[in-house]
């Protein structure tokens, strides 16, 4: 039996109109606990706004966060999944299209959210979830960024520990 997305994911997300501005978005994300808000305008769909995109393009722009609109930074027309999908199909497009996560929409509807941390939570196989973790996070910059890096515990930080 497949598990799908209904069993993992949010139900009844908090949403924000797109005309909302920025400062209150990351206030409302701060009070709900979370890292995305579906952007609603008219009962639709209109665009998914992230703590990413509050950095990314509010805070590193050097915008001010209480004149810009969420409707001007939130991704427009994001990737969407219906309830009865199979959990792993939303799994694969997390990573195809490198997100964490996915609107879920029953018909014209927003019925919830899927995090890839719900899909963690449900998914017996927490190998793939970590494939797919490791796909959505890692970019082509930070991976040529740190080819040279070394795992693990730096020599200075373990002679301090043997010298204790």
């Amino acid at each position: 039996m497949s598990i799908l997305v209904r069993h993992a994911m949010t139900e009844s997300p908090q949403t924000v109109r797109p005309d909302m501005n920025a400062s209150d978005a990351a206030g409302l994300m701060k009070s709900e606990d979370v890292g995305a808000l579906p952007v609603v305008k008219d009962g639709q769909l209109v665009g998914l706004v992230t703590d990413r995109d509050l950095v990314v393009r509010v805070l590193a722009e050097r915008q001010d966060p209480e004149s810009i609109r969420v409707g001007d930074i939130a991704t427009r027309s994001p990737v969407t999944v219906t309830p009865d999908m199979r959990l792993a199909e939303a799994r694969e497009l997390m990573e195809r299209h490198r997100i964490r996560r996915l609107p879920v929409m029953k018909r014209e509807e927003l019925v919830g959210i899927l995090s890839l941390g719900d899909v963690a939570w449900a998914d017996a196989s927490t190998r793939e979830v970590g494939e797919a973790l490791k796909a959505v996070s890692e970019s082509e910059s930070t991976t040529t960024q740190n080819e040279t890096a070394d795992r693990g515990t730096p020599d200075r930080v373990r002679h301090k520990r043997r010298a204790s």
